[in-house]
């Protein structure tokens, strides 16, 4: 039995490089790794349920073409987390938004929370780019930028 084969001709060359999947799913280690590190968290593992906790409570308050472009900066993992959830009713206040994640914690209390919290969001703005982060603010109420670890100003009266 004879078998032919033919020669096979090179894929035509992409115009842009892209990136390839293991840099993205590393993604993940090193954005639980940074949460680790900024709440001084005994383990990974405590990082990683935290971070899923307070990404899956801030994908149902963004929405838009924000909530699209934050799941495309975000590590795959991540991504998946804040894209999965479906977007509130209504929005809450920084507050409440804290006191929602507290009870979603196991023994957490407000104070918890809020380091839980700010925690996570305040590593996104060197992760996602400091303009998403201002485009998605200007669609929370106010209080929410000090969750991101930025001041917030108020304007002048």
């Amino acid at each position: 039995m004879t078998t032919l084969t033919t020669p096979r001709t090179p894929a035509p060359a992409s115009p842009r490089p892209v990136i390839p999947a293991p840099e993205r799913s590393d993604g993940w280690r090193q954005l639980i790794d940074t949460v680790k590190e900024s709440g001084q968290y005994p383990t990974r593992a405590e990082a990683e349920s935290v971070t899923r906790v307070v990404l899956s409570a801030l994908g149902g308050h963004v929405v838009g073409d924000e909530r699209v472009e934050l799941a495309r900066a975000l590590p795959e993992e991540a991504a998946r987390v804040v894209a999965s959830q479906i977007p509130a009713t209504r929005s809450l206040t920084a507050a409440e938004f804290v006191d929602s994640v507290a009870a979603r914690i196991e023994g957490a209390t407000p104070a918890t929370a809020r380091w839980d919290v700010s925690s996570v969001l305040s590593v996104l703005p060197a992760l996602v780019g400091d303009a998403l982060v201002t485009r998605v603010l200007a669609h929370l109420p106010p209080g929410y930028a000090l969750l991101f670890g930025r001041a917030e100003l108020a304007p002048a009266q």
